[in-house]
């Protein structure tokens, strides 16, 4: 039923395609509401080879075996896949030979049988009619496990999800993953919202954004980097429990951690500071793992065991450079000398650095890449943070975390929000000033968020995840292209867009 050469193979399923219509058959009718998923017929398998009664399944099929007046086919649907019986004196002669001679591998059809199990003792069906529902002009990708162009499966996930069924997998694990979220937050009191994509500043993150143009307004607008401010707006208007699955979007570089949209779930609560926030993250992280995995807090990540079982350590910001990398940045109380530091240290250090960014990039060469098992690092220095309130009892640092796993993963950043308008109006004028010496990631100055603090924010904090960094930690998948459905990627040339 199928040829080596795909050009051959298109060419007889064209055949078989006009054949048909030249019979007054169409070929991409539609199915009966009738139709059993093959998951319900195998869970009701026994009463109906009790009863007999005749049962209409629908799906791929996927595999054809024997000849002459009986064949064995594989009927596939996103359920599962049940075994066909196909036999001339039962189905009929002229339903045997349109099903030898009209169907391929990869079409789908309709069947009408009655269970029963073959003397092997497999559970299969026997075709008593069948229908054409969708005619594949295109051979199968019978050969695509261990292709080595790893893009061809991003680019064409629906054959990559045809012929992987632990793909297809993957992504139910991250279907079940944004369920158990929902359904957590639901639960705690929250309420999910939606917030602008389109903003006329992009704020809330340090990120470089996407800039579009509106023609009826006639104005630039930007994709945002994080639904923050308006989540914050959003409390400030008297709902103390918000939260949003959000789809964002950085206009940065694309790597094996990187995709320029991603989704993060945020959340912000009154009355509230980021020891709350620590305390419902130990709730909340258990939950997802132990709902993917069956009751398991262990997952393997990178040949390594990472334990997500409360409590989880924490670890100030300053007391993990000292742990990890022997620097102790209330040495050096301005950028000179901090920067020259940090260059002693192996840290590159560019002009444009202010202390905020190489306090950063010591932290990720020391710090990160240490840590296995979910560990708070806490009280990073204020300059990082243009959004967090100053730690109670030393304004040198914030009352922020960031939960690091798998040597290096940042899943999770959460801190108190800073409510205080004055203090958040400086902070933006600072950001301005790192704009202008070439900053792009630097914020801009929001006066309509400042005016909101100005009525008044409760004390609130605030939480951000990366689902698709949790789906790949929890599925051991070591490129954001797994586990997002359609990865942003390089065009092809032309001269290749054209072969295919």
């Amino acid at each position: 039923m199928q040829s080596e050469n795909p050009i051959e193979e298109s060419a007889v399923r064209l055949e078989r395609l006009n054949a048909l219509i030249a019979d007054g058959i169409d070929p991409y009718p539609s199915a009966s509401a009738r139709t059993h998923k093959i998951s319900r017929l195998l869970a009701e398998f026994e009463a109906l080879v009790a009863s007999q009664e005749p049962v209409t399944v629908a799906g791929r099929i996927r595999a054809v075996r024997g000849h002459g007046g009986a064949a064995f086919a594989d009927l596939e649907d996103e359920s599962g896949k049940i075994q066909l019986h196909l036999k001339s004196d039962v189905l009929g002669a002229a339903k045997f030979a349109f099903f030898e001679n009209r169907v391929n591998l990869g079409d789908f059809l309709q069947i009408t049988g009655a269970a029963f199990v073959t003397r092997r003792g497999e559970k299969s069906l026997e075709a008593r009619d069948l229908t054409v529902l969708t005619k594949a002009l295109a051979p199968l990708p019978d050969k695509w496990h261990g292709l080595t162009d790893v893009e061809i499966r991003y680019r064409k996930r629906y054959l990559d999800l045809i012929a992987s069924p632990e793909v297809r997998g993957i992504f139910r694990k991250r279907s079940l993953i944004v369920q158990t979220i929902r359904d957590f937050f639901h639960r705690e009191g929250f309420m999910e919202v939606e917030t602008p994509i389109l903003q006329p500043i992009a704020g809330g993150a340090t990120a470089r954004p996407f800039i579009t143009h509106h023609n009826a307004l006639d104005i630039d607008l930007y994709l945002r980097i994080a639904p923050e401010l308006y989540l914050k707006r959003l409390v400030v208007g008297g709902f103390e429990r918000v939260f949003e699955i959000a789809r964002c979007f950085r206009n940065e570089g694309i790597d094996h951690a990187h995709n320029p949209e991603f989704t993060q779930i945020e959340f912000y609560q009154a009355y509230a500071d980021y020891n709350d926030l620590m305390a419902l993250t130990e709730r909340l992280l258990p939950e997802i793992v132990g709902k993917v995995t069956g009751g398991n807090t262990q997952v393997t990540y990178a040949g390594k065991t990472v334990d997500f079982a409360a409590p989880y350590p924490r670890l100030s910001f300053r007391d993990a450079l000292l742990e990890y990398g022997d620097f102790d940045i209330e040495k050096y109380p301005d950028r000179h000398s901090l920067a020259k530091a940090a260059a002693a240290c192996g840290v590159a250090v560019e002009d444009k650095d202010d202390r905020g960014a190489i306090f950063d990039n010591l932290y990720k060469k020391f710090v990160r890449p240490r840590i296995v098992n979910p560990t708070f690092i806490i009280d990073q220095p204020v300059e990082l943070s243009p959004l967090a309130k100053k730690k109670r009892g030393d304004q040198r640092y914030v009352e922020r975390f960031q939960l690091v796993l798998a040597e290096g993963t940042e899943l999770i950043n959460a801190f108190s929000e800073l409510n205080d308008p004055i203090d958040q109006r400086q902070r933006f004028e600072e950001q301005e000033r790192l704009r202008e010496k070439g900053d792009e990631e630097a914020q801009h100055m929001d006066e309509d968020y400042v005016e909101a603090l100005s009525v008044g924010l409760p004390p609130t904090a605030g939480f951000g995840m990366g689902i698709d960094r949790l789906t790949a930690i929890l599925t051991d998948s070591h490129n954001l292209k797994e586990v997002i459905l359609f990865p942003t990627l390089r065009p092809l040339p032309p001269e290749a867009d054209k072969k295919g």
